[in-house]
This record gives C-alpha cells, sequence and structure tokens, in this order.
C-alpha cells in the first residue's frame, strides 16, 4: 500500500476538479502536471481509493480511464474524432506532414471554415454547418477537455489529442484487416 502524505499533494484540489470533469492535464499545466509526475504513486492510490483509474500517457498527459460514456458524450468523442481526422486528410492533402502540421499549424477559423465545407455530408450529420459552429461545437469542448487551448489566432492541439489518433488508427486497422477475412 502506498503511503499518502496529503500535504505533499499541494495542488490535489485542483487536479481533482480538472481529472473529474474529463479534463487532461498535459505538460502545458505546468504545476499539476509536475506534481502529478513527482507524485504519481500517491495521486494514483489515492484516485483508485476514489473510484476514479488515473492513467499516464508517455506522451505527455494524465487523464482519468473510463469504461462509461454517455450519450451527449459519444456526440461530442465523434465531432471530436471526425475533425482530427479530417484534419490530417486536409494537412496531407496540401503536402504536409500531417501529423506535425497537427501539432504545429494553428487552426484558425478560416481553416475550420474550409474542413465545413469540403466535408459539408459529414458536418451535417453533427449539425455543424460552419466553421462558427466548429469553433462552438468542437474547438472550444476542446479546450475544455484540454485537448486544444486557444491562441491569439485560433486554436493549437495538444498531446491528448493522440488519444483520438490511436483509436482513429485502431478503427482504421480493425477496417483493414475485416477487409481480408
Amino acid at each position: 500500500m502506498t503511503d499518502i502524505n496529503l500535504d505533499d499533494l499541494t495542488h490535489l484540489q485542483a487536479i481533482n476538479k480538472k481529472l473529474t470533469s474529463g479534463y487532461h492535464i498535459s505538460e502545458q499545466n505546468t504545476l499539476m502536471w509536475q506534481e502529478l509526475d513527482q507524485h504519481i504513486d500517491a495521486y494514483r492510490a489515492l484516485f483508485n481509493a476514489l473510484g476514479h483509474d488515473l492513467q499516464h500517457d508517455s506522451r505527455g498527459f494524465y487523464y482519468f480511464g473510463s469504461d462509461e460514456s454517455t450519450p451527449n458524450m459519444g456526440k461530442i468523442s465523434r465531432a471530436i474524432a471526425l475533425t482530427i481526422y479530417i484534419l490530417i486528410e486536409h494537412y496531407a492533402n496540401t503536402g504536409k506532414d500531417p501529423m506535425r502540421a497537427l501539432f504545429d499549424e494553428v487552426n484558425d477559423l478560416e481553416l475550420m471554415q474550409t474542413l465545413v465545407q469540403i466535408n459539408k455530408h459529414l458536418f451535417d450529420q453533427l449539425e455543424i454547418f460552419s466553421g462558427s459552429d466548429l469553433r462552438k461545437d468542437v474547438y472550444l469542448r476542446m479546450v475544455r477537455l484540454g485537448l486544444a487551448r486557444e491562441v491569439e489566432n485560433g486554436f493549437m492541439l495538444q498531446a491528448p489529442i493522440y488519444r483520438y489518433i490511436d483509436a482513429l488508427m485502431e478503427v482504421n486497422e480493425e477496417t483493414y484487416l475485416g477487409d481480408d477475412e
């Protein structure tokens, strides 16, 4: 059993609030991330006792794992996954390294409008009809979940986006393997 000294966990309240809301704490959240990194065993034991599964992804972020999904979260997750997939495709089609561009490029309103126009049939299903809708319904949610951060001219994606990339790769692999049977 791990000994937990609550005096050492100086950001416990803030970390708990963020993680229970679905937020991903990444290296950009310097103080919380450093504390989690330094006291990972204590935090894991504490959160486990509270019924949470603290996950650490080696690509630089922490989150609560969950097997549960609400219908609303399903819609949000689908919208985020679709946006990430379309961004990767967009960057590849414009001759950029998609993985580098995903994290290096600012996603501004003009790009959002372009993505919605080019993929209208897909975004219509999620009731996203404009770049402004995409900003409000997807990007601002990504900020609230720690998947992106708002910058002067738009949004920058952060490391927790890898959770969606991993899921997209898994679906792609399953689809590809399913074709051979």
